[in-house]
């Protein structure tokens, strides 16, 4: 490390890096909670999110160290607020009040996809700081960016593929105009 001065606003960044942990908290979540509810419905899926739930934690984990690290206050309070707010999302029917909606799986992967878009625009913000804040590493923050990306493939993939799964179920039932005929 060299003398360089701080040139870090900590109050914002304080503001900022307790927000994205909020994030980061509600993503962990609906990460695992995507992987436990289709487990039985669609293994394929849960398989599949199941890595990114535990790397977005490991993610979330990180930025934890990272704000200790910059001597930054961790709001406990903003993290809890991540968590209720996962929890009143799964209230939302879908469609559906007493069974899992086949619309869910496809909404939680782009929630899921927007929270990993969210945070890796977080790591990229860290990244420019790290060139004038000797406290940031610049070679962690490039992997964790590595990382996201990878995540974003992998969820888009997935939400690709649930395009099929939700809307293009195939017809038991002739269609109306073919019923006519």
């Amino acid at each position: 490390m060299t003398d360089r001065p701080d040139r870090t606003d900590t109050d914002l960044l304080g503001i900022y890096l307790n927000d994205h942990l909020a994030g980061a908290t509600l993503g962990v979540d609906r990460a695992r909670s995507l992987a436990d509810a289709e487990a039985a419905r669609d293994p394929a899926l849960a398989d599949a999110v199941r890595p990114i739930a535990n790397e977005i934690a490991e993610d979330r984990a990180d930025l934890w160290r990272i704000t200790r690290s910059l001597h930054v206050p961790v709001r406990r309070y903003k993290i809890l607020a991540g968590r209720l707010a996962e929890r009143a999302g799964r209230l939302k029917a879908n469609g559906r009040l007493v069974r899992r909606s086949p619309l869910a799986p496809m909404l939680e992967l782009e929630l899921l996809r927007l929270g990993v878009e969210g945070k890796a625009a977080g790591w990229r913000t860290l990244r420019r700081l790290a060139d004038a804040d000797d406290r940031l590493d610049p070679v962690h923050l490039d992997s964790l960016l590595e990382r996201a990306d990878r995540q974003l493939e992998t969820l888009e993939q997935l939400r690709l593929r649930q395009i099929t799964e939700t809307f293009q179920r195939p017809d038991t039932q002739p269609s109306l105009q073919e019923s006519r005929s």
